[in-house]
């Protein structure tokens, strides 16, 4: 039988007995008629329960030593059992293990970087974009490995704790019935030394003071230190109740801590997890983009400088053209200096013209001379 269907067996309606005293109780002396004392036990019990404590009480014997001692002790064992029971679900349950895989899953998410080094120079970015993006995604399917066991292991947990927060609420409501219990015991007990002590102790007294004898003082005696002895147990099962008042807030604690990590185990499955696998794929989304942009930028950036470049050469080539088209076929300085140039040539032409004449006519006045000289020679000769 499971753990759960064992509490679940001992939820019934609290119940007090003698067992295993079978004893019948003695023939009682008349009761003494007394006002009604209320006591604070009596505020949480149904009218039904009340009349069982009024039944109860009237067949405690305190003259049952037995009875006495042992009154209550199933009901004080059965705290003990539940507190011992209590405490080892606490020990053996490891939320630590939960946070430590919590706090690994948080770093194994951190770890994932997409931030690569980038690559240089034009060429350069669209040689490494491919490979960045693979190293990436190789990076992703590692951590998402490592994610899904982390995630499987706190499934399994987050299954268990959600088992134990049914099991601690069993456990709450059987600490209520114990409580409610031992409540009842110390009732029937209170209102059993209330009426020993205006009855039973009052009529013992009465009687030995009649008598003088010396054996009814002393039962008078052993009577009251019977009642001080069943005080003395009515005041262990109060402390005994104290523990189980003690006990429903601790259960109630290890169940909330129970309930928060389920949550937060939920909320890590719900929504950090696709949330993290969002952002990867939007990480690489966005590296797809940048990478694209980038070469945009690249590109535009090489055809800004490109046309740059080529205007500049056309305009270089273009003035050129205009100059040359612009230019006639023979510059004016060289004509100029062709034309002077000419003008010293004919100059000179005409110089050396003017000097030729100049000799050829020196020479025929000197041929001239000449032939005049020889005919004169001639002559001479003739006579």
């Amino acid at each position: 039988m499971e753990e759960k269907d064992m509490l679940m067996k001992e939820l019934d309606t609290p119940t007090l007995t003698f067992e295993p005293f079978a004893e019948e109780p003695k023939e009682k002396a008349p009761v003494i008629e007394t006002p009604v004392k209320r006591y604070e036990e009596e505020e949480m019990l149904t009218p039904q329960e009340l009349k069982q404590v009024e039944a109860f009480a009237e067949r405690i014997e305190l003259n049952n030593t037995t009875m006495i001692l042992q009154y209550g002790a199933g009901a004080q064992k059965k705290i003990a059992d539940f507190s011992e029971k209590a405490l080892e679900s606490v020990k053996t349950k490891d939320l630590g293990e939960v946070g430590e895989m919590l706090s690994g899953l948080v770093t194994e998410l951190k770890d994932f970087d997409s931030e690569e080094e980038e690559s240089r120079g034009f060429f350069g970015l669209f040689r490494k974009t491919e490979n960045k993006l693979t190293a990436m995604k190789a990076k992703y399917e590692k951590a998402e490995v490592n994610v899904n066991k982390i995630v499987e292991a706190l499934e399994s947990h987050q299954i268990q704790l959600m088992k134990d927060v049914a099991m601690l609420d069993q456990m709450y409501k059987l600490n209520q019935n114990y409580f409610k219990e031992l409540s009842m015991y110390i009732l029937a007990g209170k209102k059993k030394i209330e009426q020993a002590r205006v009855s039973e102790l009052t009529m013992l007294k009465a009687k030995a003071q009649q008598t003088g004898l010396q054996e009814d003082a002393q039962e008078a005696s052993d009577y009251a230190a019977k009642i001080d002895r069943f005080e003395k147990k009515i005041h262990d099962l109060e402390l005994t109740r104290m523990v189980a008042m003690q006990m429903a807030p601790q259960i109630r604690l290890v169940q909330n801590n129970d309930t928060l990590m389920t949550e937060k185990i939920q909320s890590t499955i719900v929504n950090t997890i696709p949330l993290w696998k969002n952002q990867m794929l939007i990480a690489m989304g966005v590296e797809h983009s940048g990478q694209a942009a980038k070469a945009s930028k690249e590109v535009s950036d090489m055809t800004n400088e490109l046309l740059k470049r080529n205007a500049a050469k056309l305009k270089l080539a273009t003035t050129e053209t205009m100059r040359e088209s612009e230019r006639g076929i023979v510059d004016m300085q060289t004509l100029a200096q062709t034309n002077a140039a000419l003008i010293e040539t004919i100059d000179e032409v005409m110089r050396i013209q003017n000097e030729g004449r100049e000799k050829r006519r020196q020479a025929e006045q000197e041929l001239l001379a000449m032939e005049q000289q020889m005919k004169a020679k001639l002559l001479e000769i003739s006579r």
